[in-house]
């Protein structure tokens, strides 16, 4: 059973994955999302902050935005997201508000991560609990957010 598990984890990771590179082929920071709803994707959100402007353009938030008009409901409190990156405070506490059921994400953001590293958002009490599953295909994720911020700098 938990082998079953593991690869719908990671078939759902690699659909994040493949948004993260349609970021990385804007320029964007390479960060993908995906909405989950009955086993099935519902929603697909790559980081678009440089193209759109927005300060709200992550990859989650997008997805999460774009599942909500999909169901025609705030409340996804039975969807789950993959997202290839630790969420941001932000996104962490959009996914509080919107009552997203499970996080699953790839690496960890140490200099912004609203779940495990910088801040614990989720770890507060508030009136919705999210199950956090950490580093699923954690190296496929890290390393093209390495690669992509060695390029930058090169640059």
């Amino acid at each position: 059973m938990k082998s079953l598990e593991n690869q719908k984890n990671f078939k759902f990771m690699k659909a994040a994955l493949r948004e993260a590179e349609k970021a990385l082929a804007k320029d964007e920071v390479p960060v993908g999302a995906v909405v989950v709803y009955q086993d099935k994707i519902i929603a697909r959100g790559h980081n678009l902050r440089e193209t759109t402007q927005g300060f709200h353009a992550h990859a989650e938030f997008i997805a999460m935005m774009k599942a909500a008009k999909k169901l025609g409901s705030w409340r996804l409190e039975d969807c789950d997201v993959y997202v290839t990156m630790e969420p941001c405070p932000m996104c962490a506490g959009a996914m509080i508000q919107s009552r997203i059921r499970s996080l699953y994400y790839g690496t960890k953001d140490t200099k912004a991560g609203g779940v495990d590293s910088v801040t614990h958002l989720l770890d507060i009490p508030f009136n919705h609990k999210i199950e956090v599953h950490s580093g699923i295909l954690e190296e496929e994720s890290q390393l093209i957010v390495k690669n992509f911020f060695k390029k930058l700098r090169e640059k």
